[in-house]
């Protein structure tokens, strides 16, 4: 079941909730869908994460687990995948959602150079800021709404599978 090798690489719900950085989430910390792992929490924290993890910001961390608070979906996932964009992913990532947003709104990117440094980037954020957020935006949406669904139909797949593997194991037992 994906419950039990999701479970494997959870930290523990107590220890979260002692935290001393999420304390100040008091009683929002102990709805029982924030660390139960159900077909719908677990959805839910895939769109989350991977809405946040698109998020040109810095903090996406904080954003995906207040989130995941609002939307009660389960928070060590929402939080973790959040991490799909991390220091190597990133100028891809961004680069691409750049590009598409640069397409949906019809500007015209094809005329700036891209380097891969600090001083372009101060320099090239007035022109850049735009496209990039809305196309990490729109990204992030379809990315979360596929993420959802297929989380979804993947938890109602492997739980059919291993009622149908039970149901042939108990009818090979008997004589």
């Amino acid at each position: 079941m994906p419950r039990k090798l999701i479970k494997k690489y959870m930290p523990d719900e107590r220890t979260l909730r002692e935290h001393k950085h999420l304390s100040w989430l008091g009683r929002h910390l102990h709805d029982p869908n924030l660390w139960h792992l159900t077909r719908r929490s677990v959805a839910r924290a895939f769109a989350v994460g991977l809405f946040c993890a698109f998020l040109p910001i810095p903090a996406q961390m904080i954003v995906a687990a207040i989130m995941a608070v609002i939307c009660r979906s389960n928070l060590p996932i929402s939080v973790g995948l959040v991490w799909l964009t991390n220091p190597l992913t990133m100028p891809p990532i961004f680069y691409c959602t750049y590009l598409v947003g640069d397409f949906l709104l019809g500007s015209s990117g094809g005329d700036i150079e891209f380097e891969l440094s600090m001083t372009w980037l101060t320099e090239s954020l007035s022109l850049i800021w735009w496209p990039l957020l809305f196309g990490s935006v729109i990204c992030g949406v379809v990315f979360s709404i596929l993420a959802y669904f297929s989380i979804n139909r993947f938890w109602v797949w492997h739980v059919n599978r291993s009622w149908k593997r039970r149901k042939d194991k108990s009818r090979n037992v008997q004589p």
